[in-house]
């Protein structure tokens, strides 16, 4: 299985930075709840105006219809008598919709290694977030390998290259303009060669709807299920959450076409505050392995539902 238990000071830490930089800027996720109900009391209007701020939060307006015919339920029944029994109803719908998709990466070793593509479009933090995958990969005990398999961008090399040699791992490259399957068969090879744990495969970033991209990607995936018909592992994609309803978009593409078999979610210290993530969830149900909440290394850590809810209420608290 994927991670050792972490330190609680190391845990502590990342809750109090992915709160802090959550609950930045005026929208729901930074809204204190006490402004919805001045006077305390909870009624209709209150929920009409908690919905129009889901769906300005990117959380989409099926998930949002859901969040709120929830706690319209509760309001029938006489249960949403304070502000504290709007929270806590608050927080039990959104731990309904994203508690399923909290599932850890498991590395399970198979005859070769263990192969990850890592795939999503341009800028949405896929290298770095390669990068930050090994180093705790490596840090659990891992070996781990890189495939340079963007070979469209002589920048993309060199910079998996460069987190290569900062976590001390192998990467496998080759001239610009390769085929990314040919990059992919050689790491493959050397991978098992070196009895290498992990396979971490970088690949160009694509646009969701440009099918002859897609299409190799597929072509990558067909040439290392002919060593292991079980390879790729993981099917992983990245997406920057500040892309909005965008995000989703991708997400089902990406789906469609490949198969995802888990999502890592990147930059939610930018503007949208995670509601996409919300949306994302009750929308595919894929599993959720990582957040990120900056460049920094120890700024990406294994989803859990509870802390990411707790973040996102915590402006609705009393501050001291």
């Amino acid at each position: 299985m994927f991670g050792k238990k972490e330190k609680p000071e190391e845990q502590e830490g990342f809750i109090k930075r992915l709160r802090a930089r959550i609950n930045k800027g005026d929208n729901w996720l930074s809204y204190d709840l006490a402004n919805l109900v001045p006077g305390g009391e909870i009624s209709a209007d209150v929920l009409e105006e908690l919905e129009s701020l889901l769906v300005m939060a990117d959380v989409g307006v099926d998930t949002t219809e859901r969040i709120i015919a929830d706690l319209k339920k509760s309001l029938a029944r006489s249960e949403l008598k304070d502000l504290d029994a709007l929270r806590a109803g608050l927080e039990h719908s959104l731990l309904g919709i994203l508690a399923p998709v909290e599932s850890p990466l498991i590395i399970q070793k198979p005859d070769g290694p263990f192969v990850i593509f890592m795939v999503g479009v341009n800028g949405a933090g896929k290298t770095t977030t390669i990068g930050k995958l090994a180093r705790r990969l490596k840090n659990d005990g891992y070996t781990v390998m890189l495939a340079a398999g963007d070979t469209f961008r002589a920048a993309a090399v060199e910079q998996l290259q460069e987190w290569g040699n900062r976590n001390d791992v192998p990467v496998i490259a080759q001239q610009a303009g390769a085929d990314p399957a040919a990059v992919i068969y050689d790491a493959w090879q050397a991978a098992s060669a070196r009895d290498i744990d992990v396979l971490l495969a970088d690949t160009a970033g694509r646009l969701q709807n440009q099918v002859g991209l897609m299409d190799e990607l597929k072509k990558m995936q067909r040439v290392v299920a002919r060593h292991d018909e079980s390879a790729p592992h993981e099917i992983m994609l990245v997406l920057d959450s500040s892309q909005g309803q965008n995000a989703l978009v991708q997400a089902e593409k990406f789906h469609e076409a490949l198969g995802l078999t888990g999502i890592t979610v990147t930059k939610l210290d930018g503007s949208a505050k995670g509601g996409i993530l919300l949306a994302i969830a009750n929308r595919l149900r894929l599993p959720v392995r990582f957040i990120g909440i900056g460049e920094a290394v120890d700024d990406m850590r294994p989803f859990n539902a509870r802390e990411f809810v707790d973040a996102l209420l915590q402006s609705g608290r009393k501050r001291q």
